[in-house]
C-alpha cells in the first residue's frame, strides 16, 4: 500500500523528513506580511506602514479562524493513515475541500458586514483605514482558494507529502512577492498592488495545489465514494472536531484582535511599531509550527494505530526539538532584532518605538512554544474539545490580566500577550494525561 504507516516509533529522521519542508514552507508564508512592510516602509509614512498591516492582519483573523480546515483535514487524514483505511483518507480530502469552497463562496457574500465589523473593532486614523479598506476590497475575493490551500496543505502532510507542500507553498509565496514587487514598486499601485499580488497568487497556487492531490489519490486503492463522503457519521465527527477548532481559533482571534485594536488606540506610531514586532512573532510561530504539525501527523497515526507508546514517543520527540529550536529563534532575536527593525521600516519614531518592546517579541518564541506544541498533539488526537475549553479560559484569563496592567499601556499590552501562552500551556497540560489514557480506545476508527 502506498501510503500504510508503520508500527514504529518515530526517529529524528522521520520527524525532520516530515518537519524542515513544512518549516521552510511555514516561514515563506509570514515573510510576505514582512516584505509588504518592507516595500510600503521605504516610504517615511507610519499611516502607510499601518495601512498594510491592519488589513493583512484582518484578514489574518479571518483565515486563521478558518485553520481548522488545514487542522482538521490533517488530524483526521493522519488517524485514516494510522487505521490503513484509504477510502477514508480519500474522503476526508472530498469532504474538506466542498467545505473550503463553500466557506468561501459565504465569504464573498457577506464582505460588506465583515469589513464594517473588522473596521469597527480595529479603529486606527481615517487615512489608515481608508487604505486598509482599499486592501479588503480586493483580497477578500481570494477566500475561496486561500481556503482551498489549507486543506490541501493538511491533506498533504497528513500523507507524509510533505515535500509537495513546501513547493505549493513556496510556489504561492514567491509568486506573492513578486507580484508585490511588480504592482507596488513597478506600477505604483500601492496598497491596490499589495492586495492584487495576493489574489492572484492564491488562485494559482490552489489551481495547482487541487491538481496535485487529485493526481497523488489516484495511486489509492479504491475509488470516489459520494456516498462515504456525505456519511452522516464521519460529517458529524468532521464537524465536531472542526467545530471545537474554530471556536477555539476565533477565541485566538479575539486576543489579538484587541492586541492591535489597542495599539491603534495608543496611537499610528504604536501600531505601526507593534506591527513590526508581531512579524517577529508570527514568523517564530510559523517556524515552530512546523514541528507542531509534525506532531499533528505522528500523533495522528499512533491514535489511528491505538498505540500508546508511539503516541508517547512522538510527543516527547517534537517537544523536545520544538523547545531547543524555540530557544535558539528566541536568542537569534534577542541579538539582531534591532538591526531587523531598521531593515524594516525608516521612520525614526517607530524604530524608537520597537526597539523598545523588542525582548518581548524575542521571548514570544520560548514562552509560547509549549501551547503551540500541545495544539498539534491534541489536534493530531482530535481532543479538540479540550482545545476548545482551555483557548476559552485561557482568553478569559487574558483579558483579567490585561485589566489588571491597563494603566501600563503597551507594556501590560505586551505582559498580558505573552501570559496568555502561559494559559494555554497550563490548561492543555493537565488534560494531557486524559487524551493519552484515551488512546487505545479511539472510537474514530
Amino acid at each position: 500500500m502506498a501510503f500504510n504507516a508503520a508500527l514504529i516509533s518515530i526517529s529524528n529522521k522521520d520527524l525532520f523528513r516530515v518537519a524542515i519542508p513544512i518549516m521552510i514552507a511555514n516561514v515563506s508564508t509570514p515573510l510576505l506580511g514582512v516584505v509588504d512592510t518592507m516595500i510600503i516602509g521605504q516610504a517615511p509614512d507610519p499611516a502607510l506602514i499601518g495601512s498594510v498591516a491592519i488589513a493583512s492582519l484582518i484578514f489574518t483573523f479571518i483565515y486563521w479562524g478558518f485553520g481548522f480546515l488545514r487542522m482538521g483535514t490533517a488530524g483526521l487524514t493522519a488517524q485514516a493513515l494510522g487505521a490503513d483505511d484509504h477510502g477514508e483518507i480519500r474522503a476526508t480530502l472530498g469532504r474538506s475541500i466542498l467545505l473550503a469552497v463553500t466557506i468561501g463562496i459565504i465569504l464573498i457574500s457577506l464582505q460588506h458586514p465583515i469589513s464594517e465589523l473588522a473596521f469597527y473593532l480595529i479603529q486606527g486614523s481615517f487615512r489608515v483605514e481608508l487604505l486598509a479598506k482599499e486592501y479588503f476590497d480586493i483580497r477578500i475575493w481570494s477566500a475561496p482558494a486561500t481556503l482551498t490551500n489549507y486543506v490541501v496543505l493538511g491533506w498533504l502532510i497528513a500523507i507524509g507529502k510533505a515535500r509537495h507542500a513546501l513547493a505549493l507553498q513556496l510556489l504561492l509565496n514567491i509568486s506573492n512577492m513578486l507580484m508585490d514587487i511588480f504592482f507596488v514598486l513597478g506600477l505604483g499601485m500601492g496598497v491596490k498592488g499589495v492586495a492584487l499580488g495576493t489574489l492572484l497568487s492564491e488562485y494559482g497556487a490552489a489551481g495547482i495545489g487541487v491538481f496535485t492531490v487529485f493526481t497523488i489519490q489516484k495511486r489509492l486503492p479504491g475509488s470516489w465514494n459520494m456516498k462515504r463522503i456525505v456519511a452522516k457519521e464521519k460529517v458529524l465527527k468532521s464537524l465536531s472536531v472542526n467545530g471545537d477548532i474554530l471556536i477555539r481559533s476565533l477565541a485566538l482571534i479575539v486576543v489579538f484582535t484587541w492586541f492591535t485594536a489597542s495599539s491603534a488606540a495608543l496611537g499610528d506610531v504604536t501600531l505601526a511599531a507593534n506591527a513590526v514586532l508581531l512579524h517577529f512573532l508570527t514568523v517564530s510561530a510559523y517556524f515552530l509550527d512546523g514541528i507542531a504539525l509534525a506532531a499533528e501527523k505522528f500523533i495522528g497515526e499512533s491514535v489511528g494505530q491505538r498505540s500508546k507508546r508511539n503516541f508517547i514517543d512522538a510527543a516527547k520527540l517534537t517537544t523536545i526539538w520544538a523547545a531547543g529550536i524555540a530557544a535558539l529563534i528566541s536568542f537569534c532575536l534577542l541579538i539582531c532584532g534591532p538591526a531587523i527593525i531598521n531593515f524594516m521600516t525608516v521612520d525614526p519614531d517607530v524604530r524608537a518605538l520597537a526597539k523598545d518592546f523588542v525582548i518581548f517579541a524575542a521571548l514570544a518564541p520560548f514562552i509560547g512554544v509549549w501551547c503551540f506544541q500541545l495544539d498539534g498533539i491534541f489536534i493530531g488526537a482530535t481532543a479538540t474539545s479540550f482545545m476548545r475549553n482551555s483557548m476559552l479560559f485561557s482568553t478569559l484569563l487574558f483579558f483579567v490580566t490585561w485589566k489588571g496592567l491597563e494603566d501600563f499601556g503597551n507594556l501590560g499590552l505586551w505582559l498580558s500577550l505573552l501570559s496568555h501562552f502561559i494559559y494555554r500551556t497550563i490548561t492543555l497540560y493537565l488534560k494531557l494525561p486524559k487524551v493519552i489514557k484515551a488512546v487505545d480506545h479511539n472510537p474514530s476508527n
